[in-house]
């Protein structure tokens, strides 16, 4: 088989990881970016809501349309695993269909030329992975499947019930990550405050923390997805009491009014949430992101006003606005009263000029503060500007910070922890002077 290897990854990060793994299988090719003269080409799906499951058969037909002849097509990961024997029969394109089960198997798949589904989700343990997109970053997977019943998620429909990773074998990938150079890590899950509740631990995110912090060479990490009816006061202390993981609270509540989060199926009240929120606020240099729904069946506008009141007041950091996805197999499938598209969107629009506002007001809220950053690069705007975040925010999402000033003559280097001091704001990317490295 020749050598020359195309790969998309879409969707989440947990998808990235298994994106990692089949890379780590099929170090024998050569990455290309220029799927036209790939002898293989993978796309890792997103099957999660309408938009998603679009772009992945998008991106998968127009592939199809450029590739060579004699290539291969593999199409992965959730949407393939969701949709497996309609996309078989209706996309003919595709040569190879496998799910979330195989990644490790991928170069079986390929000698074998043959599409294959396992029965169980893969789960990461000793596989090697080739980390992109950073030298200093990388995402480890807790756990896949869930077992909350939320009305609006098809995921444990098509990954199942919560299979959390050994302690073990997370930190064994976290010691050879830090072998090969990498510091700082986001540990990701579909529900990463109920961790190791299938193997009847109640607290198995303060033991990660406990066991990860016995590592040597991890310098910062962060917990993504946090669930708020497995979210307890005792592991938001000890995530602060840590001095390892950062003061980062990712807990999409999707709602904030009583009556849609029992419609919802989300398992606790507005309550609960206002306690562990307001907690969250309280402790030092905390960071707190959010998602929330708009549009879900049975949605009155009084409700909807609810959620904007609460989003514009609260003063999150950062917030995702999602539109309701009508999913088969959810029981917000079955529910009358549906929401019209039009309602959605104007919904969608309103809500997200709160969550750009509040975003505008966290930003501006870092002028003129010393914080730490970690350069990645120069940056896309201009060559003698450097691409920087703040250690506490997560890659990708959270922003940018253009470094233009140093206090010292020694040259900066990337995947390195600074001390900075954020000095302006241009619309929505801070400014930074660097002062100088950290330990």
């Amino acid at each position: 088989m020749s050598n020359k290897l195309h790969i998309v990854s879409l969707g989440c990060t947990k998808n990235l990881v298994d994106t990692e793994v089949m890379l780590g299988k099929l170090q024998n090719f050569e990455l290309t970016d220029e799927s036209e003269s790939a002898d293989v080409i993978i796309v890792n799906t997103c099957g999660f809501i309408d938009a998603a499951k679009e772009e992945s058969l998008s991106t998968v037909l127009s592939l199809h349309e450029a590739r060579k002849e004699d290539s291969l097509l593999v199409m992965a990961g959730c949407l393939s695993e969701r949709y497996q024997e309609e996309l078989m029969e209706q996309i003919p394109e595709v040569d190879i269909f496998t799910g979330v089960g195989d990644y490790e198997k991928i170069d079986e798949l390929l000698a074998e030329k043959k599409s294959r589904f396992s029965d169980e989700v893969y789960l990461i343990d000793g596989a090697e992975r080739v980390v992109t997109g950073s030298t200093y970053h990388a995402y480890i997977k807790l756990s896949e499947g869930c077992n909350q019943t939320c009305s609006f998620c098809a995921i444990p429909s098509f990954k199942g019930k919560l299979h959390s990773r050994d302690l073990d074998s997370i930190a064994k990938e976290v010691e050879s990550l830090v072998a090969k150079g990498f510091w700082d890590f986001s540990f990701v899950s579909q529900d990463s405050s109920s961790y190791l509740r299938d193997q009847n631990v109640k607290d198995g995110l303060s033991l990660l923390i406990q066991r990860i912090e016995l590592i040597e060479g991890v310098k910062s990490a962060r917990i993504l997805y946090l669930y708020p009816s497995t979210t307890t006061i005792s592991l938001l202390k000890n995530i602060a009491k840590s001095e390892i993981f950062h003061n980062y609270f990712d807990m999409p509540i999707q709602h904030i009014n009583d009556d849609m989060l029992r419609l919802m199926k989300r398992g606790f009240g507005k309550q609960k949430t206002l306690e562990l929120l307001n907690f969250m606020r309280s402790l030092p240099n905390s960071f707190v992101r959010t998602s929330f729904i708009v549009g879900h069946p049975h949605e009155t506008q009084e409700m909807f006003d609810e959620m904007c009141e609460f989003a514009a007041s609260f003063g999150f950091d950062r917030m995702n606005i999602f539109s309701y996805s009508d999913e088969e197999t959810t029981t917000a499938f079955e529910m009358e009263d549906k929401i019209d598209d039009e309602t959605k969107a104007q919904r969608a629009q309103i809500l997200g000029d709160i969550a750009a506002k509040a975003t505008q007001d966290s930003l501006k809220a870092e002028v003129g503060k010393a914080c730490e950053l970690v350069i990645d690069g120069e940056s896309d705007e201009h060559e003698y500007l450097l691409s920087a975040r703040k250690l506490l925010w997560a890659p990708e999402i959270d922003g940018e910070i253009y470094v233009n000033d140093r206090t010292s003559d020694k040259e900066l280097c990337f995947g390195v922890p600074y001390k900075a001091t954020i000095t302006d704001i241009v619309g929505d990317i801070l400014t930074a002077t660097v002062d100088n490295a950290t330990t």
